[in-house]
Protein backbone atom coordinates (compact mmCIF):
# COMPACT_ATOMS: atom_id res chain seq x y z
CA UNK A 1 0.00 0.00 0.00
CA UNK A 2 1.35 3.44 -0.92
CA UNK A 3 1.54 6.32 1.53
CA UNK A 4 1.29 8.84 -1.29
CA UNK A 5 -2.03 9.98 -2.79
CA UNK A 6 -2.73 8.56 -6.25
CA UNK A 7 -4.00 10.98 -8.85
CA UNK A 8 -5.04 10.58 -12.47
CA UNK A 9 -1.71 12.15 -13.46
CA UNK A 10 0.37 9.71 -11.38
CA UNK A 11 -1.68 6.89 -12.95
CA UNK A 12 -0.29 8.07 -16.29
CA UNK A 13 -3.07 10.23 -17.75
CA UNK A 14 -2.22 13.87 -18.47
CA UNK A 15 -5.46 15.83 -18.92
CA UNK A 16 -3.60 19.08 -19.54
CA UNK A 17 -1.64 17.49 -22.41
CA UNK A 18 -4.95 16.41 -23.94
CA UNK A 19 -6.29 19.95 -23.72
CA UNK A 20 -3.14 21.30 -25.33
CA UNK A 21 -3.47 18.80 -28.18
CA UNK A 22 -7.00 20.05 -28.85
CA UNK A 23 -5.77 23.64 -28.99
CA UNK A 24 -3.01 22.69 -31.44
CA UNK A 25 -5.38 20.88 -33.80
CA UNK A 26 -8.18 23.46 -33.87
CA UNK A 27 -6.93 25.41 -36.88
CA UNK A 28 -6.56 22.36 -39.12
CA UNK A 29 -9.92 20.88 -38.08
CA UNK A 30 -11.63 24.22 -38.73
CA UNK A 31 -10.64 23.97 -42.41
CA UNK A 32 -12.10 20.45 -42.75
CA UNK A 33 -15.72 21.55 -42.75
CA UNK A 34 -18.85 21.95 -44.84
CA UNK A 35 -21.69 24.49 -44.68
CA UNK A 36 -23.93 21.87 -43.03
CA UNK A 37 -21.75 21.61 -39.92
CA UNK A 38 -23.31 23.11 -36.79
CA UNK A 39 -21.13 24.22 -33.89
CA UNK A 40 -17.43 23.65 -33.51
CA UNK A 41 -14.81 21.42 -31.95
CA UNK A 42 -15.30 20.29 -28.37
CA UNK A 43 -18.95 19.26 -28.19
CA UNK A 44 -20.12 15.87 -26.98
CA UNK A 45 -21.35 15.11 -30.49
CA UNK A 46 -20.63 16.46 -33.94
CA UNK A 47 -23.67 18.14 -35.48
CA UNK A 48 -24.55 18.10 -39.18
CA UNK A 49 -27.61 19.75 -40.74
CA UNK A 50 -29.30 16.99 -42.75
CA UNK A 51 -32.27 19.02 -44.02
CA UNK A 52 -31.03 18.67 -47.62
CA UNK A 53 -31.88 14.97 -47.41
CA UNK A 54 -35.57 15.91 -47.26
CA UNK A 55 -35.32 17.06 -50.87
CA UNK A 56 -34.11 13.64 -51.97
CA UNK A 57 -36.58 11.04 -53.22
CA UNK A 58 -35.26 8.11 -51.21
CA UNK A 59 -32.03 9.00 -49.43
CA UNK A 60 -29.89 6.06 -48.34
CA UNK A 61 -27.21 6.62 -45.70
CA UNK A 62 -23.90 4.83 -46.21
CA UNK A 63 -21.43 4.34 -43.37
CA UNK A 64 -17.96 2.89 -43.03
CA UNK A 65 -15.35 2.43 -40.34
CA UNK A 66 -11.73 1.34 -40.53
CA UNK A 67 -8.21 1.94 -39.28
CA UNK A 68 -4.73 2.11 -40.74
CA UNK A 69 -3.41 -1.19 -39.42
CA UNK A 70 0.25 -1.75 -38.66
CA UNK A 71 1.36 1.01 -41.01
CA UNK A 72 1.28 3.16 -37.87
CA UNK A 73 4.40 1.27 -36.76
CA UNK A 74 6.29 2.82 -39.69
CA UNK A 75 5.12 6.31 -38.75
CA UNK A 76 6.16 5.72 -35.15
CA UNK A 77 9.57 4.36 -36.12
CA UNK A 78 10.24 7.38 -38.36
CA UNK A 79 8.63 9.81 -35.90
CA UNK A 80 6.62 11.25 -38.78
CA UNK A 81 2.92 11.48 -38.07
CA UNK A 82 1.43 14.06 -40.43
CA UNK A 83 0.57 11.70 -43.32
CA UNK A 84 -1.02 8.73 -41.57
CA UNK A 85 -4.29 10.66 -41.55
CA UNK A 86 -4.47 10.43 -45.35
CA UNK A 87 -4.33 6.66 -44.99
CA UNK A 88 -7.18 6.72 -42.49
CA UNK A 89 -9.40 8.91 -44.65
CA UNK A 90 -8.62 6.82 -47.71
CA UNK A 91 -9.53 3.57 -45.98
CA UNK A 92 -12.76 4.95 -44.51
CA UNK A 93 -14.15 7.55 -46.90
CA UNK A 94 -13.32 5.83 -50.19
CA UNK A 95 -15.26 2.74 -49.09
CA UNK A 96 -18.40 4.89 -49.03
CA UNK A 97 -17.98 5.98 -52.65
CA UNK A 98 -18.14 2.33 -53.79
CA UNK A 99 -21.95 2.40 -53.63
CA UNK A 100 -22.08 5.80 -55.34
CA UNK A 101 -22.62 7.78 -52.14
CA UNK A 102 -21.20 11.22 -51.41
CA UNK A 103 -19.33 11.15 -48.08
CA UNK A 104 -20.54 13.92 -45.77
CA UNK A 105 -18.77 13.80 -42.41
CA UNK A 106 -16.21 11.82 -40.43
CA UNK A 107 -15.05 11.28 -36.86
CA UNK A 108 -11.71 9.89 -35.66
CA UNK A 109 -10.37 8.02 -32.64
CA UNK A 110 -6.77 7.92 -31.43
CA UNK A 111 -5.56 5.65 -28.62
CA UNK A 112 -2.07 6.25 -27.30
CA UNK A 113 0.13 5.28 -24.40
CA UNK A 114 1.01 8.92 -23.68
CA UNK A 115 -0.50 12.08 -25.12
CA UNK A 116 2.23 14.15 -26.73
CA UNK A 117 0.26 17.22 -27.90
CA UNK A 118 2.42 17.92 -30.94
CA UNK A 119 2.20 14.30 -32.11
CA UNK A 120 -1.58 14.13 -31.71
CA UNK A 121 -1.96 17.45 -33.48
CA UNK A 122 0.16 16.17 -36.37
CA UNK A 123 -2.00 13.04 -36.72
CA UNK A 124 -5.25 14.98 -36.61
CA UNK A 125 -3.80 17.63 -38.90
CA UNK A 126 -3.22 14.96 -41.54
CA UNK A 127 -6.77 13.64 -41.11
CA UNK A 128 -8.14 17.17 -41.45
CA UNK A 129 -6.13 17.95 -44.60
CA UNK A 130 -7.30 14.72 -46.20
CA UNK A 131 -10.92 15.48 -45.27
CA UNK A 132 -10.52 18.95 -46.76
CA UNK A 133 -9.18 17.42 -49.99
CA UNK A 134 -12.14 15.08 -50.42
CA UNK A 135 -14.80 17.55 -49.25
CA UNK A 136 -15.73 15.76 -46.03
CA UNK A 137 -16.36 17.51 -42.72
CA UNK A 138 -14.34 16.33 -39.72
CA UNK A 139 -17.03 16.86 -37.08
CA UNK A 140 -15.41 15.33 -34.03
CA UNK A 141 -13.06 12.82 -32.53
CA UNK A 142 -11.54 11.37 -29.40
CA UNK A 143 -8.03 10.96 -28.07
CA UNK A 144 -7.65 8.36 -25.32
CA UNK A 145 -4.57 7.93 -23.16
CA UNK A 146 -3.98 4.27 -22.22
CA UNK A 147 -0.91 3.99 -19.97
CA UNK A 148 0.05 0.41 -19.23
CA UNK A 149 -1.85 -0.84 -22.25
CA UNK A 150 0.22 0.97 -24.88
CA UNK A 151 3.82 2.12 -24.69
CA UNK A 152 4.33 5.90 -24.44
CA UNK A 153 5.26 6.24 -28.12
CA UNK A 154 2.62 3.82 -29.40
CA UNK A 155 -0.75 4.80 -30.84
CA UNK A 156 -3.48 3.47 -33.07
CA UNK A 157 -6.02 5.38 -35.16
CA UNK A 158 -9.50 4.58 -36.41
CA UNK A 159 -12.34 6.51 -37.96
CA UNK A 160 -15.90 6.37 -39.18
CA UNK A 161 -17.73 8.30 -41.89
CA UNK A 162 -21.26 8.72 -43.23
CA UNK A 163 -22.48 9.56 -46.71
CA UNK A 164 -25.71 9.61 -48.70
CA UNK A 165 -26.94 8.41 -52.08
CA UNK A 166 -30.29 8.30 -53.85
CA UNK A 167 -31.62 4.76 -53.78
CA UNK A 168 -32.17 4.81 -57.54
CA UNK A 169 -28.55 5.89 -58.11
CA UNK A 170 -26.86 3.23 -56.00
CA UNK A 171 -24.03 1.40 -57.72
CA UNK A 172 -23.45 -2.30 -57.35
CA UNK A 173 -23.94 -5.80 -58.72
CA UNK A 174 -27.51 -5.06 -59.83
CA UNK A 175 -26.15 -2.77 -62.56
CA UNK A 176 -23.35 -4.95 -63.94
CA UNK A 177 -24.06 -6.43 -67.37
CA UNK A 178 -22.54 -8.97 -69.74
CA UNK A 179 -20.04 -7.10 -71.92
CA UNK A 180 -19.00 -4.54 -69.32
CA UNK A 181 -15.30 -3.85 -68.91
CA UNK A 182 -13.07 -3.23 -65.90
CA UNK A 183 -10.93 -0.07 -65.75
CA UNK A 184 -8.08 0.09 -63.22
CA UNK A 185 -7.05 3.22 -61.31
CA UNK A 186 -3.45 3.19 -60.13
CA UNK A 187 -2.53 3.16 -56.46
CA UNK A 188 0.11 5.44 -54.98
CA UNK A 189 1.94 2.40 -53.59
CA UNK A 190 1.14 -0.02 -50.80
CA UNK A 191 -1.65 2.16 -49.41
CA UNK A 192 -2.59 0.74 -45.96
CA UNK A 193 -2.96 -2.99 -46.34
CA UNK A 194 -0.58 -5.88 -45.89
CA UNK A 195 1.90 -4.11 -43.62
CA UNK A 196 2.19 -7.09 -41.30
CA UNK A 197 3.57 -9.04 -44.27
CA UNK A 198 5.72 -6.14 -45.48
CA UNK A 199 7.21 -5.46 -42.06
CA UNK A 200 7.99 -9.14 -41.56
CA UNK A 201 9.72 -9.30 -44.95
CA UNK A 202 11.76 -6.15 -44.28
CA UNK A 203 12.81 -7.36 -40.83
CA UNK A 204 13.78 -10.78 -42.18
CA UNK A 205 15.93 -9.14 -44.87
CA UNK A 206 17.63 -6.92 -42.29
CA UNK A 207 16.74 -3.73 -44.14
CA UNK A 208 16.62 -0.54 -42.08
CA UNK A 209 14.02 2.15 -42.78
CA UNK A 210 16.73 4.68 -43.62
CA UNK A 211 18.21 2.43 -46.32
CA UNK A 212 18.23 4.15 -49.72
CA UNK A 213 16.71 1.94 -52.42
CA UNK A 214 17.62 2.91 -55.98
CA UNK A 215 14.47 1.34 -57.44
CA UNK A 216 12.37 3.55 -55.18
CA UNK A 217 14.44 6.69 -55.65
CA UNK A 218 14.23 7.29 -51.91
CA UNK A 219 14.59 5.53 -48.58
CA UNK A 220 12.68 2.40 -47.66
CA UNK A 221 10.89 4.26 -44.88
CA UNK A 222 9.74 7.02 -47.23
CA UNK A 223 8.39 4.44 -49.66
CA UNK A 224 6.53 2.54 -46.95
CA UNK A 225 5.02 5.71 -45.53
CA UNK A 226 3.74 6.99 -48.91
CA UNK A 227 0.14 8.11 -48.20
CA UNK A 228 -2.87 6.33 -49.61
CA UNK A 229 -4.22 7.94 -52.78
CA UNK A 230 -7.64 9.56 -52.28
CA UNK A 231 -10.19 8.68 -54.97
CA UNK A 232 -13.37 10.33 -53.64
CA UNK A 233 -13.58 13.45 -55.79
CA UNK A 234 -12.34 11.86 -59.03
CA UNK A 235 -14.86 9.04 -58.68
CA UNK A 236 -17.77 11.33 -57.79
CA UNK A 237 -16.88 13.43 -60.85
CA UNK A 238 -16.80 10.29 -62.98
CA UNK A 239 -20.20 9.16 -61.70
CA UNK A 240 -21.68 12.60 -62.43
CA UNK A 241 -20.22 12.90 -65.95
CA UNK A 242 -22.90 12.93 -68.67
CA UNK A 243 -22.55 10.01 -71.04
CA UNK A 244 -20.70 7.86 -68.50
CA UNK A 245 -22.72 5.14 -66.79
CA UNK A 246 -20.73 3.64 -63.94
CA UNK A 247 -22.15 0.27 -62.95
CA UNK A 248 -19.92 -0.74 -60.04
CA UNK A 249 -16.82 0.35 -58.15
CA UNK A 250 -14.45 -1.63 -55.98
CA UNK A 251 -11.87 -0.37 -53.50
CA UNK A 252 -8.82 -2.65 -53.67
CA UNK A 253 -7.86 -3.07 -50.02
CA UNK A 254 -7.38 -6.13 -47.80
CA UNK A 255 -7.93 -9.29 -49.82
CA UNK A 256 -6.43 -7.94 -53.01
CA UNK A 257 -7.73 -7.20 -56.49
CA UNK A 258 -9.66 -10.36 -57.39
CA UNK A 259 -11.51 -10.77 -54.09
CA UNK A 260 -12.56 -7.14 -53.86
CA UNK A 261 -13.84 -7.05 -57.43
CA UNK A 262 -15.76 -10.32 -56.90
CA UNK A 263 -17.69 -8.62 -54.07
CA UNK A 264 -19.33 -6.12 -56.46
CA UNK A 265 -20.16 -8.54 -59.29
CA UNK A 266 -23.44 -10.46 -59.43
CA UNK A 267 -23.52 -14.22 -59.06
CA UNK A 268 -23.20 -15.90 -62.44
CA UNK A 269 -20.74 -13.38 -63.88
CA UNK A 270 -17.07 -13.87 -64.67
CA UNK A 271 -14.37 -11.18 -64.90
CA UNK A 272 -11.11 -11.91 -66.68
CA UNK A 273 -8.30 -9.53 -65.74
CA UNK A 274 -4.99 -9.35 -67.58
CA UNK A 275 -1.67 -8.80 -65.76
CA UNK A 276 0.00 -7.80 -69.04
CA UNK A 277 -1.86 -4.47 -68.91
CA UNK A 278 0.28 -3.03 -66.10
CA UNK A 279 3.59 -3.23 -64.24
CA UNK A 280 3.29 -3.06 -60.44
CA UNK A 281 5.52 -0.40 -58.82
CA UNK A 282 8.94 -1.52 -57.64
CA UNK A 283 7.96 -1.87 -53.99
CA UNK A 284 5.76 -4.87 -54.78
CA UNK A 285 8.56 -6.67 -56.58
CA UNK A 286 10.90 -5.89 -53.69
CA UNK A 287 8.52 -7.45 -51.15
CA UNK A 288 8.07 -10.52 -53.35
CA UNK A 289 11.79 -11.05 -53.93
CA UNK A 290 13.04 -10.26 -50.41
CA UNK A 291 10.50 -12.55 -48.78
CA UNK A 292 10.18 -15.11 -51.57
CA UNK A 293 6.45 -14.44 -51.21
CA UNK A 294 4.34 -16.67 -53.48
CA UNK A 295 2.42 -14.72 -56.10
CA UNK A 296 -0.89 -16.07 -54.85
CA UNK A 297 -0.19 -14.75 -51.36
CA UNK A 298 1.14 -11.44 -52.68
CA UNK A 299 -1.98 -10.83 -54.77
CA UNK A 300 -4.31 -11.76 -51.90
CA UNK A 301 -2.55 -9.34 -49.56
CA UNK A 302 -1.34 -6.29 -51.51
CA UNK A 303 -3.02 -4.08 -54.10
CA UNK A 304 -0.21 -4.67 -56.64
CA UNK A 305 -0.48 -1.12 -57.97
CA UNK A 306 -4.26 -0.90 -58.42
CA UNK A 307 -6.21 1.09 -55.83
CA UNK A 308 -9.67 1.11 -57.40
CA UNK A 309 -11.52 -0.51 -60.28
CA UNK A 310 -14.48 0.78 -62.26
CA UNK A 311 -16.99 -1.46 -64.04
CA UNK A 312 -18.85 0.22 -66.90
CA UNK A 313 -19.95 -0.32 -70.54
CA UNK A 314 -17.09 -1.03 -72.93
CA UNK A 315 -17.75 2.02 -75.12
CA UNK A 316 -17.26 4.33 -72.13
CA UNK A 317 -13.93 2.94 -70.93
CA UNK A 318 -11.79 5.40 -72.88
CA UNK A 319 -13.69 8.34 -71.41
CA UNK A 320 -13.23 6.96 -67.88
CA UNK A 321 -9.48 6.62 -68.46
CA UNK A 322 -9.32 10.23 -69.69
CA UNK A 323 -11.24 11.58 -66.70
CA UNK A 324 -9.03 9.73 -64.25
CA UNK A 325 -5.96 11.08 -66.02
CA UNK A 326 -7.33 14.61 -65.72
CA UNK A 327 -7.25 14.10 -61.96
CA UNK A 328 -3.65 12.88 -62.13
CA UNK A 329 -4.51 9.20 -61.72
CA UNK A 330 -3.11 6.75 -64.29
CA UNK A 331 -5.87 4.43 -65.52
CA UNK A 332 -6.16 1.65 -68.08
CA UNK A 333 -8.41 -1.09 -69.43
CA UNK A 334 -7.84 -4.10 -67.18
CA UNK A 335 -10.33 -6.72 -68.29
CA UNK A 336 -13.87 -7.64 -69.21
CA UNK A 337 -17.00 -9.04 -67.59
CA UNK A 338 -19.20 -11.74 -69.07
CA UNK A 339 -21.45 -14.54 -67.88
CA UNK A 340 -19.89 -17.70 -66.51
CA UNK A 341 -21.64 -19.68 -69.24
CA UNK A 342 -20.31 -17.53 -72.07
CA UNK A 343 -16.84 -17.51 -70.51
CA UNK A 344 -16.76 -21.31 -70.70
CA UNK A 345 -18.37 -21.43 -74.14
CA UNK A 346 -15.76 -19.03 -75.55
CA UNK A 347 -12.92 -20.65 -73.59
CA UNK A 348 -12.10 -17.45 -71.70
CA UNK A 349 -11.43 -19.39 -68.50
CA UNK A 350 -7.84 -20.51 -67.95
CA UNK A 351 -7.96 -24.04 -66.57
CA UNK A 352 -4.64 -23.81 -64.73
CA UNK A 353 -5.34 -20.54 -62.88
CA UNK A 354 -7.20 -19.89 -59.63
CA UNK A 355 -10.70 -18.44 -59.81
CA UNK A 356 -11.85 -16.26 -56.91
CA UNK A 357 -15.59 -16.34 -56.27
CA UNK A 358 -17.21 -13.97 -53.83
CA UNK A 359 -15.44 -12.69 -50.72
CA UNK A 360 -16.08 -11.61 -47.12
CA UNK A 361 -19.40 -13.38 -46.95
CA UNK A 362 -20.69 -12.01 -50.26
CA UNK A 363 -21.76 -14.63 -52.79
CA UNK A 364 -20.68 -12.50 -55.73
CA UNK A 365 -19.19 -13.11 -59.12
CA UNK A 366 -16.05 -14.93 -60.23
CA UNK A 367 -12.72 -13.28 -61.05
CA UNK A 368 -9.63 -14.74 -62.68
CA UNK A 369 -6.34 -12.90 -63.15
CA UNK A 370 -4.30 -14.23 -66.07
CA UNK A 371 -1.09 -13.47 -67.95
CA UNK A 372 2.22 -12.01 -66.82
CA UNK A 373 3.26 -8.50 -65.93
CA UNK A 374 5.57 -6.76 -68.42
CA UNK A 375 9.18 -6.56 -67.31
CA UNK A 376 10.05 -3.24 -65.73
Amino acid sequence: MTNQPITYATAGVDVEAGDKAVELMKASVRRATRPEVIGGLGGFAGLFDASALARMTRPVLATSTDGVGTKVAIAQALDKHDTIGFDLVGMVVDDIVVCGAEPLFMTDYIATGKVVPERIAAIVGGIARACEEVGVALVGGETAEHPGLLEPDEYDVAGAATGVVEYAAMLGPQRVADGDVVVALASSGLHSNGYSLVRRVVASAGWSLDRHVDDFGRSLGEELLEPTRLYTRPLLDLIATPGVEVHALSHVTGGGLAANLARVLPSGTFARLDRSTWSPPAVFAAVAELGRVPRSDLERTLNQGIGFVVVLPAEQAERAVELAGAHGIPAWLLGEVTTVQRAHDERLVATDTEIVQGAKGVAGGSVQVVGEHPER
